[in-house]
């Protein structure tokens, strides 16, 4: 069962003003934002039965990480972009009365070397106070928002979120879970991956990983390489090598009861390009399952129309064009490593995960979202 929210509230480029339902009781309200390489997005909702309803949402690609792989330091330009956008935040805060929220930045601020003094620029200037959250955290809220997505046959899982400065695994077995309950065991991991014994059968995190590379990191590590297929070869290349830790990567996996879900705007374009979508609808794309060989012929695609094609490509986007072949290039090497039939695509992310989080510790929630 998917989150409610209005239409076109999904992944957007530009910024996203939408229209707020009047709100009988606003102390049932909860927000959050997720402040990335790329992008600024913040959700606002209200709990419903065992899932929630979107108030009102907000995203604006902002690109905070412009510049940090050479100087590691974020840009005076893209922090004043930045700040612009969580004013807009804040406002909407205020016009909805949102007492409960969770407030977080990535791998940007994680990086920079400027990055605690930034948040702190912002609270000053918007009076918002965003926390910088460690990869482990970031992992588990991507985990806890695809909870509905996972399949009751599903014995292994990798969940997967590619985002602009890092990219998160976590490698899950359900095998000790009976198999209604697997959903609401991913939901119980809000609570934190190593679990203590109780009467609830929990799921067990087997290895997870983040690895600092992205789509916007990993594109501007090869930008000096001209040959636009060679450059997506050496990402893929690249960003294999960096599962080398992982625990899963040199284990064969069966492809009965395994589950990939894959979340990011990399996995939805890819999706969105395989239905033949000119205008993205998350109705259409959220718990979409592919194929290994239906991703490859889209990144063949990709290939085929080079720079240029993409460009123009509505399929695509203008905010994603320069990104989607280095997202393409890490979901490529995953789909090598563990070639499965089972892949889900998820339109959901870290706020989702928050919000399930603030609404799971709350009680607020009647029961896991199944």
């Amino acid at each position: 069962m998917t989150p409610k929210r209005p239409e076109g509230a999904g992944a957007v480029p530009e910024a996203v003003d939408s229209p707020a339902p009047v709100v009988q009781d606003q102390r049932s309200l909860y927000a959050a934002l997720d402040l990335g390489t790329n992008s600024c997005r913040m959700l606002i909702a209200q709990p419903t039965g065992n899932q929630f309803r979107v108030i009102d949402s907000f995203s604006k690609s902002v690109q905070l990480g412009q510049g940090l792989e050479g100087s590691g330091k974020l840009s005076r330009a893209s922090m004043n972009r930045t700040i612009g956008a969580l004013r807009i935040c804040k406002q909407k805060l205020a016009r909805h009365n949102v007492t409960k929220m969770r407030l977080v930045a990535t791998e940007a601020c994680r990086r920079a070397k400027n990055g605690p003094s930034f948040i702190a620029q912002v609270r000053r200037e918007t009076g918002l106070a965003l926390d910088i959250i460690a990869p482990e955290e970031e992992a588990r809220l991507a985990v806890i928002s695809c909870a509905p997505l996972v399949s009751t046959r599903t014995r292994q899982l990798l969940v997967v979120d590619i985002g602009g400065g890092s990219t998160e695994l976590v490698w899950i077995d359900l095998t000790q879970v009976p198999r209604r309950e697997r959903p609401g065991a991913i939901m119980r991991l809000h609570r934190g991956f190593k679990q203590e014994p109780g009467p609830l059968a929990a799921a067990r995190v087997v290895d997870w990983i983040s690895v600092p590379l992205g789509v916007a990191t990993l594109r501007d590590q090869f930008v000096d390489v001209e040959d636009d297929a060679a450059r997506f070869a050496l990402m893929s290349w690249y960003f294999e090598e960096k599962l080398s830790k992982f625990t899963p990567y040199a284990a064969e996996q069966k492809k009965e009861g395994f589950q990939i879900i894959g979340t990011s705007g990399t996995v939805t374009t890819v999706a969105a390009s395989h239905l033949g979508l000119r205008r993205y609808d998350r109705t259409k794309v959220d718990g979409l399952r592919m194929t290994t060989e239906q991703i490859d012929a889209v990144i063949r695609h990709y290939l085929d129309l080079g720079p240029e094609g993409r460009l123009t490509d509505p399929r695509i986007g203008k905010d994603r064009q320069t990104l989607i072949m280095s997202g393409s290039a890490i979901l490529q090497a995953l789909m090598r490593i563990w070639p499965t039939d089972r892949m889900s695509i998820a339109d959901r992310g870290l706020r989702e995960g928050l919000l399930y989080a603030q609404m799971s510790a709350d009680g607020v929630l009647e029961d896991p979202p199944l």
